[in-house]
């Protein structure tokens, strides 16, 4: 038997090592094909010509939830700490550098703003009680905007649970639904992120590589430069068989014939495709799917096959699934230095800083340094972005898309009230993605296809746009979920999936989030 995955996102490489951990597969019989020159998928991070650091964002970890991401990085031994696997050295880490934010929200005055309450109205308490109690058949392919007040979208919760989650007011009301339950012991300790845990290293370095490496010791093979672009099905009744994989290879077309006993497993749709980077004098180009070709595949195999989900849902409304991050590389320390001094946070423990009254509604955060394996002592990374990069800046007279790095620099200054010496050895590199938060978008749940479909005799899909009851998009655990779910049901593996943990059903994060909710 052999297994092919089409992209080597966090979810194909998931999927390799339980194939091999839990069905004994031979890794030489395992084959990931990726276009681009590394896997990790979203899970990015690397060095540029120029010698700055971009990353296109940084995943949230929590020790309480991620039951499978636990379960995997437990068999992936450390590339640094012989002895250690993956899990045990993050949460090493952790307990040496334990999350305790003291900035959470910064005001127009740059006053550190009073988080100890929510700022709910009693109204507000009522509408998110109803909309966390109704039914996803209620809630359907409604908005966030249908259920709450408008209000409710100045309130402290809203710009910190926002911010966190990276909501917009017009996402799905069934998306948040499942965050307040998933998330509901982070309830009462938002304003803190006191229960956020990081990587050693941004999660390229941090995951990518230590699981990258200990699939390639297993002998599975990397087909880089190279897209799938088709397949062909053969019915069995109502059953679909995949039956062919065509190739490009640089422009050159290949066909792959599968056997009877072959699997395929598919990361449909990318919340980074398409994505660019700028420089500190040009704002990034704006791609499309057009441009990258990757939603391509799940549109063409979706046709005629409603079982295969419905990838329009989710990828024609830029303007709703956009916005851009940015990474600064500092060769002086001089940042870090004033902005520990006003957070009162040291680098690593503090999370998001948002200045709540930005026009981009703009968020940074300081990680532990080093944040990249090799990265130099003199130098230091901080990432942010914006969650309204068309609006023109409260410093900037133009919306963030139209902005090179220098300009970021100048509007991130402004709120902090630092003069323009703290960025004087600094590069800004500004990342646009259009379909960042395409998975928020409101929807139908056929909209998103099973991990293994009902009438799918060999082929699986393993990303952020699958349908899996009670867990939560935009995380990495989801996308592990999908090929553990994938993997055990089309191997047939008798061992049970890790279960969501259901603290929405305990008594004291109840009783702990009612108190936070009327603080």
């Amino acid at each position: 038997m052999k297994a092919y995955f089409i992209g080597g996102g966090i979810g194909s490489l998931a999927g390799a090592a339980f194939l091999i951990r839990d069905a004994h597969q031979a890794g030489r019989d395992i084959v990931i094909y990726e276009a681009q020159p590394l896997v990790g998928g979203s899970l990015d991070g690397a060095q540029l010509a120029n010698g700055a650091y971009s990353l296109r964002g940084g995943r949230m970890l929590t020790t309480d939830h991620y039951e499978c991401t636990w379960d995997l990085l437990s068999s992936i031994p450390s590339l640094e700490h012989p002895g250690l696997s993956v899990r045990d050295e993050t949460i090493a880490f952790n307990v040496e550098n334990p999350a305790h934010s003291q900035a959470r929200l910064v005001d127009r005055n740059r006053f550190k703003v009073d988080v100890s309450h929510m700022g709910f109205s009693a109204r507000d308490r009522l509408e998110l009680l109803r909309l966390t109690e109704a039914s996803e058949e209620a809630l359907g392919n409604s908005r966030i905007t249908d259920w709450l007040s408008p209000g409710f979208f100045e309130s402290n919760f809203w710009y910190m649970w926002q911010t966190t989650f990276a909501f917009q007011p017009w996402h799905s009301a069934v998306e948040l639904k499942r965050y307040l339950h998933r998330f509901m012991n982070e309830f009462p300790r938002i304003e803190t992120l006191a229960g956020v845990k990081r990587t050693v290293y941004n999660q390229y370095d941090a995951i990518v590589r230590p699981l990258a490496d200990w699939l390639k010791r297993q002998g599975v093979q990397f087909v880089r430069g190279t897209r799938v672009t088709d397949m062909a099905f053969e019915t069995e009744g109502a059953r679909l068989r995949v039956r062919q994989l065509t190739l490009d290879r640089d422009g050159r077309t290949a066909n792959v014939r599968l056997e009877d006993h072959d699997i395929v497993f598919f990361q449909n749709g990318s919340m980074t495709d398409a994505s660019s980077l700028g420089t500190m004098a040009e704002p990034p180009p704006r791609l499309t799917k057009k441009d990258s070709q990757g939603w391509a595949l799940w549109e063409t195999i979706a046709q005629g096959r409603p079982e295969l989900g419905n990838p329009a849902a989710f990828n024609t409304s830029i303007q709703e699934s956009y916005w851009l991050s940015f990474t600064v590389t500092c060769r002086d320390p001089l940042f870090f230095d004033r902005m520990e001094a006003f957070s009162g946070n040291r680098a690593g423990t503090g999370g998001l800083v948002t200045f709540k009254d930005s026009n981009w509604l703009m968020s940074v955060v300081l990680y532990h340094q080093p944040h990249f394996v090799g990265q130099p002592n003199n130098v230091q990374v901080f990432w942010g972005y914006a969650l309204h990069p068309d609006r023109v800046g409260s410093f900037v007279a133009k919306p963030m898309s139209d902005c090179g790095g220098a300009d970021i620099l100048k509007e991130l200054r402004g709120h902090l009230n630092f003069d323009a010496s703290v960025f004087d050895d600094a590069i800004c590199i500004p990342c646009r993605m259009p379909y960042i938060t395409s998975m928020f978008m409101p929807r139908h749940l056929a909209d998103r296809p099973l991990p293994v479909p009902k009438n799918s005799v060999n082929l699986a899909f393993v990303s952020q746009f699958v349908e899996i009851p009670d867990d939560v998009v935009f995380t990495v655990e989801y996308s592990v979920r999908a090929a553990q779910m994938a993997v055990y049901q089309l191997m047939k593996i008798d061992r049970p999936v890790p279960p969501v943990t259901r603290h929405d059903k305990s008594l004291a994060v109840i009783f702990a989030t009612l108190e936070k909710a009327f603080a």
